[in-house]
């Protein structure tokens, strides 16, 4: 056998990522949704994220869901959550470590809503790619506005 015939099927880089954002989600305390993020440069990883609560807080999964109590729909009053998103978390973290994300694409395993949007479009996130989508028109109009690329990975 020559060394050709032996090629071992590897993932591409957009599916590389996004299965690390995956595994992040893993990590999540969130009761409703498990979300992982992972912002990228030139092919290396910066910083990940997923959905919960702060540093030193109780977890959703101790306290219980605020608006799932209050009958909340997916996508509104994310004010009521005790847990940060995580496209907030993982820019967090860069910022926490000094580590400029400027540039970079970011793998999520959900579309951000409206306030990550921002967050993304002010971090200087050149691109977002993503694995699922999520009910919020206004996220995806400031991302279109501000000309953020955005792409779904294909299943």
């Amino acid at each position: 056998m020559n060394s050709q015939s032996m090629r071992i099927k590897r993932p591409d880089w957009d599916e590389y990522f996004m299965k690390i954002a995956e595994l992040v989600s893993t990590r999540s305390t969130c009761l409703r949704r498990k979300v992982g993020a992972v912002i990228v440069k030139e092919k290396r990883i910066l910083a990940t994220g997923y959905n919960g609560a702060p540093t030193g807080l109780k977890h959703c999964d101790e306290t219980g869901c605020l608006r799932e109590k209050l009958k909340i729909p997916s996508g509104e009053r994310h004010e009521l959550c005790r847990g940060l998103h995580a496209e907030q978390n993982a820019i967090i973290q860069a910022a926490y470590y000094g580590v400029s994300i400027k540039g970079s694409v970011l793998y999520v395993t959900c579309h951000p809503c409206s306030v990550c949007a921002k967050m993304i479009i002010n971090a200087g996130i050149k691109e977002v790619v993503i694995k699922e989508g999520y009910p919020d028109k206004m996220a995806e109009e400031f991302l279109k506005e501000s000309n953020v690329k955005v792409r779904y990975l294909k299943k």
